[in-house]
């Protein structure tokens, strides 16, 4: 079982430029694990959603690039609607003010 090992290993390295790279986008107010990141990559390529290909990095070492598929796009534009909504509806439910006035 050493094999399986060095694999999950490696896989667990594929989630950490994009783990380093939400952290970015998101000023660092969203902080990830590379392995929540990888178990997430597994998923989503399980359901069709991403596609991922071997090749070179720009540091010339083995990596792993992800796609997202047109079935992810799909997905990805259905979510971002739930969430949008979801959002307004949060929003709204925390500007109300409590009854009875301030307190």
């Amino acid at each position: 079982m050493p094999d399986s090992k060095l694999d999950l290993l490696q896989g667990t390295l594929d989630g950490y430029g994009i783990a380093r790279r939400i952290e970015q986008v998101s000023g660092d107010e969203v902080l990830l694990n590379q392995g929540t990141i990888y178990a997430s990559l597994v998923r989503l390529q399980l359901r069709g959603w991403i596609s991922a290909e071997w090749g070179t990095s720009d540091n010339n070492r083995k990596a792993k690039f992800y796609s997202i598929t047109k079935k992810g796009r799909k997905q990805l534009a259905e979510d971002a609607v739930y969430w949008q909504r979801l959002s307004g509806v949060m929003g709204r439910l925390l500007a109300m003010q409590p009854e009875g006035g301030d307190r």
